[in-house]
């Protein structure tokens, strides 16, 4: 008796156990088919064997991302991220494998630097799409060939996988994803630089099966003001950017979900479970402040451009309501030709508070004809309604005063004293009292920061030039009533002139 009830007790906890199972995995796989972050924490073990995934919410966001490209509500994506914080992992090992579980038909290449390279990220999404995992999860999606560099289902989708300098000719994607296209031994060499962007330019965009639908991504850390990031970024562009710094420089509340949002404060650690304090100083320790700065903040600079650092600049949420004791300045930087290889001409607006605080209210930076200059121009003081316009006396610059005034606007020809390193010497002063407020989001500050940290190794000056002729300017101790008068007359009757269609 007491052994038949013995033998009874397995076959009843086997009985039991057996739905229990199937509902948690049909609860997993039905989680890892809906959300990308579920996916990514599930495979994680055999995209990434004997490491442990510490999750975080940068994670999410680099899914949140990605997952807007697959959905076809992003075409272009770049991604910034600091090495090892798990951006290939997930934009080149699992991604794919993603996208082709909810397509199987889909085509996706995936670029590397250098064919070892590209194999591996291979191999990992090979490894997830043989799992039984993998097929618990997506069912319709099978391999029908696997050979080292392609992967390819019954439905016709693959993952191709080449290099740089790997063969494309007769290969097209839906998705194309550039993971790493330099080695960072290489960043510094300016002709692998430019044979990257030459490759992007000359092959890529016409890889796409899709020139409206099709995708691409940039997976990288920044090396350099031109590497391959700095180059698309540079205006105009149509991509959008997740750059993730390992120490964030703003308060910043940051999109990782639909409706989700994460609150960095400044100087918060990207991630500090994965990256502690310890492992930050140690990479200070060992690094030059200019390669620190590219590599791990995102904000490449020139070794020598360190005039002005990014912790002297300061933000501004709102600007101070404007009152009679402020100031307004708009300083042009005009150019004379709009070839690629010229100069652009700038303007930068700036209010200077009772106090001696500038606030840069808007940077306009393009490559103009004089007609579109003047227009620019008369536009830009309608807009901002500036105490005085100071335009360089030089080339066009004497013409584009002598219009101004003679449209009723306060314009001010300056001739510079000095060259441009003394100058901005001179003027970082300001930014070294913290008297030169940036706002802390606009289309244009990206550019504009670029420039005035490269300076003075930089390729352009226009906007960093426009900004020093306006920390430069001396306000006259007593504004005249009557030319303020006159400049808002003149706003007005353009205002009303518009109105009235003329």
């Amino acid at each position: 008796m007491k052994k038949q009830a013995h033998s009874a007790k397995p076959r009843i906890k086997s009985h039991l156990r057996l739905p229990s199972e199937t509902i948690i995995d049909r609860a997993r796989n039905e989680a890892c088919r809906l959300d990308f972050t579920s996916f990514i924490q599930v495979i994680f073990h055999l995209a990434s064997p004997g490491r442990q995934l510490l999750m975080n919410w940068h994670i999410q966001k680099l899914a949140y991302h990605l997952e807007q490209v697959r959905l076809g509500r992003s075409k272009r994506l770049i991604i910034n991220l600091p090495p090892r914080f798990l951006k290939s992992i997930i934009s080149s090992i699992a991604f794919p494998t993603f996208v082709l579980g909810h397509d199987p038909t889909k085509r996706i290449i995936v670029v590397s630097y250098g064919l070892e390279l590209a194999i591996k990220l291979a191999n990992g999404s090979r490894t997830i799409m043989s799992s039984d995992l993998y097929k618990g999860i997506f069912p319709r999606t099978r391999l029908a060939r696997n050979t080292e560099c392609e992967i390819v289902t019954t439905q016709g989708g693959s993952r191709l996988a080449t290099s740089i300098d790997g063969p494309l000719t007769g290969f097209g994607g839906d998705i194309i994803i550039i993971d790493d296209p330099i080695k960072l031994s290489d960043a510094a060499s300016d002709s692998k630089r430019d044979h990257v962007n030459e490759f992007f330019k000359t092959l890529i965009l016409e890889r796409l099966d899709d020139n409206v639908n099709g995708a691409i991504i940039i997976v990288t850390q920044r090396s350099g003001p031109d590497d391959l990031s700095g180059t698309l970024l540079k205006p105009p562009n149509s991509w959008d950017v997740l750059t993730l710094p390992l120490i964030a420089e703003r308060d910043e509340q940051t999109l990782i979900g639909e409706d989700q949002y994460h609150l960095r404060r400044a100087g918060d650690l990207l991630h500090p479970a994965w990256f502690p304090q310890s492992a930050v100083d140690e990479r200070r320790a060992v690094l030059d402040e200019a390669t620190f700065a590219a590599h791990y903040q995102q904000c490449p600079i020139q070794p020598a451009g360190m005039m002005i650092k990014r912790d002297g600049i300061k933000r501004y949420d709102h600007l101070p309501i404007r009152t009679k004791s402020h100031f307004i300045i708009q300083s042009w930087d005009t150019a004379i030709k709009t070839d690629a290889h010229n100069d652009y001409s700038a303007c930068v607006t700036l209010l200077v508070d009772d106090r001696g605080n500038y606030y840069v209210v808007e940077v306009l930076r393009d490559r103009l004809l004089y007609p579109q200059q003047k227009a620019h121009a008369i536009s830009q003081a309608q807009k901002h309604r500036p105490d005085t316009i100071l335009i360089e006396e030089a080339a066009l610059g004497r013409t584009l005063v002598k219009d101004l005034k003679a449209a009723g606007l306060p314009a001010v020809g300056i001739i510079p004293e000095g060259d441009k390193l003394t100058r901005m010497s001179i003027q970082s002063e300001k930014f070294a009292k913290a008297q030169v407020f940036f706002p802390t989001s606009e289309t244009w500050l990206a550019n504009f920061e670029a420039e005035l940290l490269a300076f003075p190794h930089g390729r352009y000056d226009d906007q960093v030039d426009a900004l020093i002729q306006g920390l430069a300017y001396k306000r006259p101790a007593e504004w005249n009533d009557a030319a303020r008068r006159g400049l808002e007359n003149f706003v007005t009757g353009l205002w009303l002139s518009q109105m009235r269609g003329f």
